[in-house]
């Protein structure tokens, strides 16, 4: 094929010569030209699209994303899912043991360096290949599908946002308190699923929010606002929530300041909006 590519070259057929690199791409080689003419280098496929990608932000701790992953591949074998870890925590021992779990149905994301956490959760989306994305804190263990009753939800005529634990708004958008719903305003990014397609018009996560505190109720208004649909809690998900490592690897100063800049943030953005408040 490569002789035939240099063939369709000078000819000054670049349209075949192309099709044929994209041909080879897919076949995970990759075309290198040079002066001395052109030679192949192995690269990993294009993944397939899946019905569902299953996303979680890994910071450290990867035995807690690996408790998580095997509930996923437990608990989702009868759907066509993807397992998506977006490794954020420069860390090399962390990587590499998430690269030893790489699979037909388990792909890693290195997000390098590390950026913030909605700037790395936005790499996540932007890879992921599912219709439909579940977004997990890897301390989150699942113990029986989760994946089904969730795109059951999104199915549902008006529904945007699907998830295990919801709130709602007391008075004033900010005054949040936990809600079983089912319609409520905002779902927890613990388990929170979405279409894809629809989170990356709106521009996926806020960038702002580079620490992950309240960057999921800004996604769900955002979604709620352009989409003109609900949130809804999921009831009986069979998930259980372990330590949440980011929360816990902060003093209490820290996390009143990073929590402070993010509640003003999502204050800016939706604060006025008394009408996305369920009544």
């Amino acid at each position: 094929m490569l002789a035939e590519r240099a063939r369709l070259r000078q000819a000054r057929d670049f349209a075949g010569a192309d099709a044929i690199r994209d041909r080879l791409r897919d076949g995970g080689w990759e075309v290198v030209d040079s002066r001395e003419g052109s030679r192949l280098h192995e690269v990993e496929p294009p993944p397939p699209p899946r019905a569902v990608t299953m996303l979680t932000l890994v910071h450290g701790w990867p035995a807690d994303a690996e408790r998580w992953l095997d509930g996923v591949l437990t608990h989702t074998a009868a759907h066509d899912f993807e397992a998506l870890l977006a490794d954020n925590s420069g860390d090399p021992d962390v990587g590499a043991r998430l690269a030893a779990r790489r699979g037909d149905r388990v792909r890693v994301l290195t997000v390098a360096p590390p950026e913030g956490w909605a700037d790395a959760a936005n790499r996540g989306l932007e890879a992921a290949t599912g219709h439909t994305v579940v977004l997990f804190d890897p301390g989150v263990e699942l113990f029986g599908d989760v994946a089904g009753p969730l795109l059951e939800a999104l199915d549902r005529q008006g529904v945007v946002v699907a998830g295990a634990f919801g709130v709602r708004a007391e008075g004033r958008v900010g005054h949040f308190h936990a809600n079983d719903g089912p319609v409520v305003d905002a779902v927890e990014g613990y388990v929170l699923a979405f279409r894809r397609a629809a989170a990356l018009d709106a521009g996926g996560f806020d960038r702002k929010f580079r620490f992950y505190r309240l960057a999921d109720f800004e996604l769900c208004f955002k979604l709620r606002d352009r989409l003109g649909g609900d949130a809804v809690v999921v009831p009986g998900l069979p998930v259980e929530r372990h330590e949440h490592r980011l929360w816990d690897a902060l003093d209490e100063e820290e996390r009143e300041r990073r929590s402070r800049r993010n509640y003003y943030r999502l204050l800016d953005l939706w604060g006025k909006r008394e009408d996305l408040i369920t009544r």
